[in-house]
């Protein structure tokens, strides 16, 4: 596993923490399919989250969240929906994204975004 990808996993159990804490049960990690992937995906009584991640250096030029393109989009609301028709969900979907930040001493920030975007499908 190279750095970029261990600080992209620690990335993503950080905001797999943070949900847990907020009373939602994580369904998967990097769920993957033929169109893309969705780095969390978590669910309470009422929502099931397609959470993407995006995990940067404290102090990045471009925020994480600018790297959610439309054409990102895109490719997690079809994984989302095939994600869907393979779980038989009845709960209401939401896309969100966090915003991981890393400190030169491994100490991790978050930004969450809810309802960062709707389904483009």
């Amino acid at each position: 596993m190279g750095k970029t990808q261990d600080i992209g996993n620690k990335g993503e159990a950080f905001v797999a923490e943070y949900l847990n804490k907020k009373g939602f049960i994580i369904s998967a990690r990097n769920y993957r399919c033929k169109f893309g992937e969705i780095d969390v995906i978590a669910e309470n009584d009422d929502l099931i989250l397609f959470v993407e991640v995006k995990t940067r250096a404290a102090g990045s030029r471009i925020r994480p969240y600018e790297y959610v393109t439309p054409e990102k989009q895109r490719k997690l609301s079809v994984t989302a929906n095939i994600y869907l028709q393979h779980n038989g969900y009845g709960l209401k979907p939401r896309f969100d994204v966090a915003e991981v930040f890393t400190a030169p001493d491994g100490k991790m920030t978050l930004n969450y975004f809810e309802n960062a975007f709707t389904s483009t499908v």
